[in-house]
């Protein structure tokens, strides 16, 4: 028996919505950065002003994923086209202790973080008298905890209403059709109001995981957790609050990820250009955070992308975790999902390693693929599909 439960994650279908255009919302209490954070990563001005709630309705934008591969296949193709992948930022206003009772902007916020299917949460470790903070001083733990609870709290409101309805139909009108759902969100209640515990700790099969799909609760969503810093603190990489932070998330959400950065020296890089910016990383001998933040939300998300490449287009297609060969094709176009023969592809460092197409060909590293192969992150792919009338080729060259 011990093998299967090994292998059995891997079969699990995953807990979230299906698609491609998913979607990671910044959350956090009022003036912790948030409006600056989403200002810097997305080169876009969302109000930033020191007050609560100014971010009133969701911002949205998207933002390139960094990849040194498919900045090698441009350098490489020199395409008329350059399509990166994307990962879509949504920017939610603060939330606030008691959202879920509605205080603050809560409701209206709250089913903000619900139509996302990721959370950047964000605490603030800084100090500046200029920032005023809402609940009287800072201390990015407690705030951890207000928003963590609030969200679990959003979770139990909606859980009840539901199994109230429920009871009426399957307890006392017999409904066996429902009595399925209703044991599910027996087990939901058990460890969401019973334990206090978010949803995506606990341990569910596909039939559990097919009900928390059609509800989308909030505390099934993947945690990034991000720490905005002072400038100084971020580049000395110390700060007091930094190991409290890892004890609370070592305890309340473990395995997550915690990406200290700062908003303030991220916007002072905003304004230099290139060569002054380099200069100044040297200097501090820093970085920016960016690049990892985007990326780590990304991979949150359970997406992947594959890439077609030539002189006409270098392009990276994004589609979940998972994805077989055909439905891969059809996101570059329907025929080629229905008319699918062949997948051909090339891994990227197999590529970069043999330096062309025909040396990977010659080196015996060019696959052809069926429709069972499932896509890996990185592949470059061309597809051989039938159009009706003969063999045609889908390279986007």
């Amino acid at each position: 028996m011990a093998p299967k439960k090994v292998e059995e994650p891997e079969r699990k279908p995953l807990i979230g919505r299906v698609g491609t255009n998913l979607k990671v919302g910044i959350v956090g209490i009022p003036n912790v950065g948030k409006s600056t954070f989403f200002n810097v990563l997305t080169k876009s001005q969302a109000a930033a002003e020191n007050f609560p709630f100014c971010t009133i309705d969701p911002n949205e934008s998207r933002v390139p994923v960094p990849d040194e591969r498919w900045d090698y296949l441009c350098e490489y193709y020199k395409p008329v086209s350059k399509v990166p992948a994307f990962l879509n930022v949504v920017d939610i206003a603060g939330l606030v202790k008691g959202a879920a009772e509605g205080q603050g902007l809560g409701n209206a916020f709250l089913s903000h973080i619900k139509a996302c299917d990721a959370i950047f949460h964000l605490a603030r470790a800084f100090e500046d008298d200029d920032v005023t903070h809402i609940e009287g001083d800072v201390n990015p733990v407690r705030d951890l905890d207000i928003i963590s609870e609030e969200l679990r709290l959003k979770d139990e409101e909606y859980l009840m209403t539901h199994m109230e309805k429920l009871e009426r139909t399957v307890l006392r009108g017999g409904d066996k059709k429902l009595k399925p759902e209703y044991d599910i969100l027996c087990k939901v209640k058990t460890l969401l109001v019973d334990e206090k515990r978010h949803l995506r700790f606990g341990d569910w099969n596909a039939n559990d995981i097919e009900v928390l799909n059609k509800h989308m609760f909030i505390t099934t969503k993947p945690v990034i957790y991000l720490v905005n810093l002072s400038e100084k603190d971020y580049i000395r990489k110390k700060n007091k609050w930094l190991i409290k932070i890892k004890e609370w998330v070592d305890k309340n959400d473990p395995g997550s990820i915690i990406i200290p950065f700062s908003g303030v020296f991220e916007n002072k890089l905003l304004d230099m250009d290139e060569v002054e910016r380099k200069k100044y990383l040297e200097d501090h001998n820093t970085t920016s955070a960016l690049d990892k933040i985007i990326v780590q939300g990304y991979k949150a998300l359970q997406l992947q992308y594959f890439f077609t490449a030539g002189p006409d287009e270098v392009k990276a297609w994004t589609i979940q975790k998972g994805t077989k060969a055909p439905q891969a094709a059809g996101k570059i176009h329907t025929d080629f999902e229905k008319g699918f023969i062949m997948a051909e592809v090339m891994k990227f460092d197999d590529f970069k390693e043999e330096g062309s197409e025909a040396a990977v060909k010659g080196a015996g590293k060019y696959r052809q693929q069926g429709r069972n192969y499932v896509v890996e992150d990185g592949d470059i792919i061309f597809f051989k599909f039938n159009a009706g009338a003969g063999l045609k080729d889908a390279k986007k060259k």
